[in-house]
Protein backbone atom coordinates (compact mmCIF):
# COMPACT_ATOMS: atom_id res chain seq x y z
CA UNK A 1 0.00 0.00 0.00
CA UNK A 2 1.18 3.54 -0.11
CA UNK A 3 2.02 5.69 2.21
CA UNK A 4 -0.60 7.41 4.49
CA UNK A 5 -1.43 10.68 2.78
CA UNK A 6 -0.91 13.55 5.24
CA UNK A 7 -2.76 16.49 3.44
CA UNK A 8 -5.83 17.06 1.86
CA UNK A 9 -6.95 19.65 -0.46
CA UNK A 10 -9.22 17.66 -2.82
CA UNK A 11 -12.22 19.40 -4.45
CA UNK A 12 -14.81 16.76 -2.33
CA UNK A 13 -13.95 15.11 1.25
CA UNK A 14 -11.17 12.31 1.33
CA UNK A 15 -11.21 13.03 -2.83
CA UNK A 16 -14.07 10.47 -2.97
CA UNK A 17 -16.82 10.85 -6.13
CA UNK A 18 -19.95 12.41 -4.13
CA UNK A 19 -22.04 9.55 -5.63
CA UNK A 20 -19.77 7.28 -3.49
CA UNK A 21 -20.15 9.59 -0.33
CA UNK A 22 -23.69 9.69 -0.38
CA UNK A 23 -23.96 5.86 -0.79
CA UNK A 24 -22.11 5.35 2.51
CA UNK A 25 -24.27 7.92 4.16
CA UNK A 26 -26.90 6.29 3.21
CA UNK A 27 -25.73 3.00 5.13
CA UNK A 28 -25.56 5.39 7.74
CA UNK A 29 -28.97 6.99 7.74
CA UNK A 30 -30.65 3.69 6.79
CA UNK A 31 -29.35 2.07 10.11
CA UNK A 32 -31.50 4.50 12.07
CA UNK A 33 -29.48 5.59 14.85
CA UNK A 34 -28.59 9.41 15.63
CA UNK A 35 -24.89 8.35 14.92
CA UNK A 36 -25.37 10.47 11.46
CA UNK A 37 -25.88 13.76 13.98
CA UNK A 38 -24.04 12.67 16.59
CA UNK A 39 -20.95 13.37 13.56
CA UNK A 40 -22.12 17.00 12.49
CA UNK A 41 -19.54 18.18 14.49
CA UNK A 42 -16.30 16.81 12.58
CA UNK A 43 -15.72 18.91 9.93
CA UNK A 44 -16.44 17.00 6.38
CA UNK A 45 -13.32 14.59 5.61
CA UNK A 46 -13.02 13.38 9.41
CA UNK A 47 -17.04 13.18 9.26
CA UNK A 48 -16.81 10.76 5.75
CA UNK A 49 -14.06 9.22 7.46
CA UNK A 50 -16.58 8.16 10.35
CA UNK A 51 -18.95 7.18 8.07
CA UNK A 52 -17.22 4.60 6.59
CA UNK A 53 -16.15 3.06 9.38
CA UNK A 54 -19.66 2.87 11.01
CA UNK A 55 -20.86 1.38 7.71
CA UNK A 56 -18.67 -1.23 8.20
CA UNK A 57 -19.32 -2.25 11.17
CA UNK A 58 -23.15 -1.83 10.86
CA UNK A 59 -22.57 -4.40 7.82
CA UNK A 60 -20.74 -6.77 9.10
CA UNK A 61 -22.90 -6.40 12.75
CA UNK A 62 -25.75 -7.70 10.83
CA UNK A 63 -24.28 -10.26 9.52
CA UNK A 64 -23.61 -11.52 12.77
CA UNK A 65 -26.93 -11.18 13.84
CA UNK A 66 -28.28 -12.98 10.94
CA UNK A 67 -30.53 -9.73 10.13
CA UNK A 68 -29.24 -10.15 6.58
CA UNK A 69 -31.38 -12.01 3.99
CA UNK A 70 -30.58 -15.95 3.78
CA UNK A 71 -32.55 -18.99 2.71
CA UNK A 72 -30.88 -20.97 5.47
CA UNK A 73 -31.63 -21.67 8.75
CA UNK A 74 -29.73 -23.74 11.71
CA UNK A 75 -25.94 -24.77 11.22
CA UNK A 76 -26.26 -24.11 7.64
CA UNK A 77 -27.62 -20.18 8.52
CA UNK A 78 -24.68 -20.03 10.97
CA UNK A 79 -22.01 -21.36 8.53
CA UNK A 80 -23.28 -18.95 6.59
CA UNK A 81 -22.51 -15.85 8.41
CA UNK A 82 -19.28 -17.46 9.19
CA UNK A 83 -18.37 -17.31 5.72
CA UNK A 84 -19.43 -13.90 5.37
CA UNK A 85 -17.40 -12.65 7.48
CA UNK A 86 -14.40 -14.16 6.77
CA UNK A 87 -14.81 -12.96 2.94
CA UNK A 88 -15.02 -9.62 4.79
CA UNK A 89 -11.53 -10.17 5.89
CA UNK A 90 -10.22 -10.65 2.52
CA UNK A 91 -11.88 -7.47 1.27
CA UNK A 92 -10.41 -5.59 4.31
CA UNK A 93 -7.17 -7.26 2.99
CA UNK A 94 -8.00 -6.41 -0.39
CA UNK A 95 -8.23 -2.57 0.15
CA UNK A 96 -4.84 -2.60 1.55
CA UNK A 97 -3.42 -3.84 -1.49
CA UNK A 98 -5.38 -0.61 -3.04
CA UNK A 99 -8.36 -2.90 -4.53
CA UNK A 100 -11.96 -1.62 -4.21
CA UNK A 101 -14.60 -2.94 -6.26
CA UNK A 102 -17.67 -0.75 -5.09
CA UNK A 103 -18.83 2.97 -3.64
CA UNK A 104 -17.92 1.54 0.74
CA UNK A 105 -14.78 0.34 -0.79
CA UNK A 106 -13.43 2.92 -2.05
CA UNK A 107 -14.42 5.45 0.80
CA UNK A 108 -12.99 3.36 3.24
CA UNK A 109 -9.58 2.78 1.29
CA UNK A 110 -9.94 6.46 1.34
CA UNK A 111 -10.04 6.77 4.51
CA UNK A 112 -7.38 4.14 5.65
CA UNK A 113 -4.78 6.13 3.49
CA UNK A 114 -5.70 9.45 4.77
CA UNK A 115 -5.80 8.51 7.97
CA UNK A 116 -3.25 5.79 8.69
CA UNK A 117 -6.03 3.06 9.75
CA UNK A 118 -4.65 -0.03 11.21
CA UNK A 119 -5.56 -3.24 9.26
CA UNK A 120 -5.22 -5.08 12.68
CA UNK A 121 -8.13 -2.95 14.35
CA UNK A 122 -10.67 -3.47 10.93
CA UNK A 123 -9.47 -7.34 11.82
CA UNK A 124 -10.43 -7.35 15.01
CA UNK A 125 -13.81 -5.65 14.53
CA UNK A 126 -14.74 -8.62 12.02
CA UNK A 127 -13.23 -11.26 14.68
CA UNK A 128 -15.66 -9.82 17.67
CA UNK A 129 -18.31 -10.58 15.36
CA UNK A 130 -17.87 -13.98 14.31
CA UNK A 131 -17.56 -14.31 18.43
CA UNK A 132 -21.45 -13.59 18.49
CA UNK A 133 -22.04 -14.88 14.88
CA UNK A 134 -21.69 -18.59 15.53
CA UNK A 135 -23.46 -20.23 18.96
CA UNK A 136 -24.47 -17.94 21.31
CA UNK A 137 -21.92 -16.46 23.94
CA UNK A 138 -23.27 -17.61 27.38
CA UNK A 139 -21.29 -16.64 30.68
CA UNK A 140 -18.08 -16.13 29.27
CA UNK A 141 -14.80 -15.90 31.43
CA UNK A 142 -13.55 -13.00 32.63
CA UNK A 143 -10.78 -13.04 29.57
CA UNK A 144 -12.97 -13.87 27.03
CA UNK A 145 -15.65 -11.01 28.30
CA UNK A 146 -12.57 -8.74 27.56
CA UNK A 147 -11.59 -10.18 24.61
CA UNK A 148 -14.41 -9.31 23.16
CA UNK A 149 -15.46 -5.64 24.37
CA UNK A 150 -12.07 -5.06 22.99
CA UNK A 151 -13.11 -6.31 19.67
CA UNK A 152 -15.94 -4.99 18.92
CA UNK A 153 -15.69 -1.79 21.03
CA UNK A 154 -12.39 -0.55 21.61
CA UNK A 155 -11.61 -1.94 18.47
CA UNK A 156 -14.10 1.08 16.52
CA UNK A 157 -12.47 3.46 19.08
CA UNK A 158 -8.90 2.73 17.89
CA UNK A 159 -10.31 3.48 14.07
CA UNK A 160 -11.94 6.19 15.03
CA UNK A 161 -9.55 8.20 17.09
CA UNK A 162 -7.47 8.21 14.44
CA UNK A 163 -10.32 9.85 12.39
CA UNK A 164 -11.21 12.75 15.17
CA UNK A 165 -7.28 13.43 14.88
CA UNK A 166 -5.14 11.92 17.82
CA UNK A 167 -2.87 8.91 17.10
CA UNK A 168 -1.16 9.14 20.18
CA UNK A 169 -0.66 7.17 22.95
CA UNK A 170 -3.18 8.74 25.21
CA UNK A 171 -5.61 8.78 22.30
CA UNK A 172 -4.87 4.68 22.69
CA UNK A 173 -6.08 5.22 26.08
CA UNK A 174 -9.19 7.00 25.55
CA UNK A 175 -10.00 3.90 22.79
CA UNK A 176 -9.36 1.20 25.52
CA UNK A 177 -11.09 2.20 28.24
CA UNK A 178 -14.16 4.24 26.43
CA UNK A 179 -14.54 1.22 24.26
CA UNK A 180 -14.74 -0.91 27.60
CA UNK A 181 -17.16 1.46 29.00
CA UNK A 182 -19.80 1.71 26.35
CA UNK A 183 -19.87 -2.21 25.95
CA UNK A 184 -20.42 -3.06 29.44
CA UNK A 185 -23.18 -0.03 29.60
CA UNK A 186 -24.91 -2.30 26.72
CA UNK A 187 -24.35 -5.66 28.28
CA UNK A 188 -26.20 -3.84 31.55
CA UNK A 189 -28.83 -1.98 29.36
CA UNK A 190 -29.63 -5.08 27.37
CA UNK A 191 -29.15 -8.26 29.89
CA UNK A 192 -33.38 -9.08 29.23
CA UNK A 193 -33.19 -8.29 25.60
CA UNK A 194 -29.77 -10.86 25.41
CA UNK A 195 -31.48 -13.39 27.68
CA UNK A 196 -34.43 -13.66 25.60
CA UNK A 197 -32.33 -15.01 22.20
CA UNK A 198 -30.44 -16.93 24.75
CA UNK A 199 -27.30 -14.65 25.00
CA UNK A 200 -25.63 -13.87 28.41
CA UNK A 201 -22.28 -11.81 28.47
CA UNK A 202 -22.10 -11.49 32.16
CA UNK A 203 -18.91 -13.32 33.16
CA UNK A 204 -18.94 -16.75 34.94
CA UNK A 205 -16.73 -16.03 37.89
CA UNK A 206 -18.86 -13.52 38.91
CA UNK A 207 -22.51 -15.11 38.09
CA UNK A 208 -20.85 -18.44 40.24
CA UNK A 209 -19.66 -16.07 43.27
CA UNK A 210 -23.62 -14.30 43.98
CA UNK A 211 -24.97 -18.40 42.96
CA UNK A 212 -26.64 -16.50 39.50
CA UNK A 213 -27.28 -19.55 37.10
CA UNK A 214 -24.95 -19.17 34.08
CA UNK A 215 -28.30 -19.89 32.26
CA UNK A 216 -30.17 -16.78 30.25
CA UNK A 217 -33.24 -18.06 30.69
CA UNK A 218 -32.73 -18.19 34.90
CA UNK A 219 -30.48 -15.40 35.49
CA UNK A 220 -33.31 -13.03 35.37
CA UNK A 221 -35.03 -14.30 38.45
CA UNK A 222 -31.80 -15.01 40.11
CA UNK A 223 -31.65 -13.10 43.47
CA UNK A 224 -27.84 -12.53 42.96
CA UNK A 225 -28.36 -11.04 39.83
CA UNK A 226 -28.35 -7.60 41.48
CA UNK A 227 -24.88 -8.09 43.07
CA UNK A 228 -22.93 -9.04 39.94
CA UNK A 229 -24.64 -6.28 37.94
CA UNK A 230 -23.78 -3.77 40.51
CA UNK A 231 -19.86 -5.02 40.13
CA UNK A 232 -20.36 -4.74 36.64
CA UNK A 233 -21.41 -1.11 36.80
CA UNK A 234 -18.87 -0.20 38.83
CA UNK A 235 -16.47 -1.24 36.53
CA UNK A 236 -17.97 0.21 33.83
CA UNK A 237 -17.59 3.81 35.41
CA UNK A 238 -14.23 3.19 36.47
CA UNK A 239 -13.58 2.88 32.48
CA UNK A 240 -15.18 6.15 32.03
CA UNK A 241 -13.32 7.56 34.56
CA UNK A 242 -9.75 6.20 32.86
CA UNK A 243 -11.72 7.59 29.56
CA UNK A 244 -12.46 11.06 30.82
CA UNK A 245 -8.45 11.39 32.06
CA UNK A 246 -6.75 10.55 29.34
CA UNK A 247 -9.02 12.71 27.02
CA UNK A 248 -7.31 15.79 29.26
CA UNK A 249 -4.11 14.49 27.82
CA UNK A 250 -5.08 14.40 24.15
CA UNK A 251 -6.20 16.94 21.03
CA UNK A 252 -8.85 18.89 23.00
CA UNK A 253 -10.75 19.25 19.27
CA UNK A 254 -9.63 15.92 18.30
CA UNK A 255 -11.93 14.33 21.94
CA UNK A 256 -15.40 16.32 21.30
CA UNK A 257 -16.72 13.22 19.75
CA UNK A 258 -15.43 11.05 22.17
CA UNK A 259 -16.67 13.46 24.78
CA UNK A 260 -20.03 13.69 23.17
CA UNK A 261 -20.25 9.67 22.74
CA UNK A 262 -19.25 9.15 26.71
CA UNK A 263 -21.05 11.27 27.68
CA UNK A 264 -24.83 10.57 26.12
CA UNK A 265 -23.19 6.43 26.97
CA UNK A 266 -22.65 7.79 31.00
CA UNK A 267 -26.16 9.33 31.50
CA UNK A 268 -27.77 5.94 30.32
CA UNK A 269 -25.11 4.06 32.54
CA UNK A 270 -26.32 6.64 35.29
CA UNK A 271 -30.14 5.76 34.77
CA UNK A 272 -29.80 2.11 35.07
CA UNK A 273 -28.23 2.90 38.48
CA UNK A 274 -30.71 5.07 39.38
CA UNK A 275 -33.56 2.45 38.71
CA UNK A 276 -31.84 -0.26 40.07
CA UNK A 277 -30.53 -3.75 39.70
CA UNK A 278 -33.47 -5.51 41.58
CA UNK A 279 -35.38 -4.28 38.79
CA UNK A 280 -33.70 -5.27 35.31
CA UNK A 281 -36.76 -5.90 33.42
CA UNK A 282 -38.02 -2.12 34.07
CA UNK A 283 -37.03 -0.32 31.50
CA UNK A 284 -35.10 2.91 32.33
CA UNK A 285 -34.95 5.47 28.93
CA UNK A 286 -32.64 8.34 28.98
CA UNK A 287 -34.38 11.65 27.35
CA UNK A 288 -32.52 13.68 24.94
CA UNK A 289 -32.55 16.34 27.49
CA UNK A 290 -30.79 13.90 29.90
CA UNK A 291 -28.31 12.47 27.42
CA UNK A 292 -27.43 16.41 26.65
CA UNK A 293 -26.88 16.86 30.57
CA UNK A 294 -24.59 14.19 30.49
CA UNK A 295 -22.63 15.70 27.42
CA UNK A 296 -22.10 18.31 29.51
CA UNK A 297 -20.65 16.72 32.17
CA UNK A 298 -18.45 14.83 30.03
CA UNK A 299 -16.95 17.95 28.97
CA UNK A 300 -16.53 18.85 32.25
CA UNK A 301 -14.49 15.89 33.49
Amino acid sequence: MTDPIRTHDEPTPLGCDPADLARVEAIVRQSGTSFAAGMRVLPSYRRYGMYAIYAFCRIVDDIADGDTPSSLSGAGQIQERMAQLEAWHARIARLYNDETRDALDRVLHAAIRFFALRKEDFDAVIDGMTMDAGSPIVAPDEETLDLYCDRVASAVGRLSVHVFGDSSEHAKRVAYHLGRALQLTNILRDVAVDARTGRLYLPRDLLMRFDVPADPQQVLVAPGLAGVMRIMAARAQDHFREAFSSMKKCDRRAMIPARMMGGSYLAILNALERRGWDHVLTPSPVSKLGKAAGVLRAFAA
